[in-house]
């Protein structure tokens, strides 16, 4: 291991999985405020159009990073360990490519209902995410890998 091995991330990002509950947290959100007070969107068709693009986009994304990981031979569970700094794949061009598959995924249910809600929902997750799980993380991967992971983090950008 290189990097910062005084860090209280250096052996994992977080003890409990707080990512995926992130994730439902934000679509429970959305569906929360749509019930209280639900805003639509205009042009009804274009939103879901671009809603379905959106959500098959991010179930692709999390397919294709989740299966980029796992060939690097490192953990897919935000809780766990990373064995390898993975550069390749989608992460060539996203420091997080799962979670922006997720806000697309939260968008994307957005536009298919036609809901404004789920748009602040989607901001709210990249912001919870960004604070509870990707900070963590990024703190992990410099104890962890040292140069190697700031040379990455200065050539790919955290969200896209």
């Amino acid at each position: 291991m290189t990097g910062q091995a005084d860090s209280p991330y250096a052996e994992r990002p977080n003890r409990f999985p707080l990512p995926p509950l992130i994730f439902l947290g934000s679509l429970a959100l959305g569906y929360g405020l749509n019930a209280l007070a639900p805003l639509a969107l205009p042009l009804p068709i274009l939103f879901k159009a671009a809603g379905a693009l959106a959500l098959g986009a991010g179930l692709a994304l999390i397919l294709w990073a989740s299966s980029a990981l796992s060939r690097a031979g490192t953990a897919v569970l935000p809780h766990h360990a990373a064995r390898r700094l993975v550069t390749a794949g989608p992460f060539a061009w996203s420091r997080n490519p799962i979670y922006l598959g997720e806000a697309l995924i939260i968008a994307g249910f957005g536009g298919v209902e036609g809901a404004a809600a789920y748009l602040v929902a989607a901001a709210v997750f990249v912001l919870a995410m960004t604070h509870f799980a990707v900070l963590r993380e990024e703190a992990h991967l410099a104890a962890r890998f040292g140069p190697a992971w700031e040379a990455y983090a200065g050539r790919v950008r955290r969200w896209a």
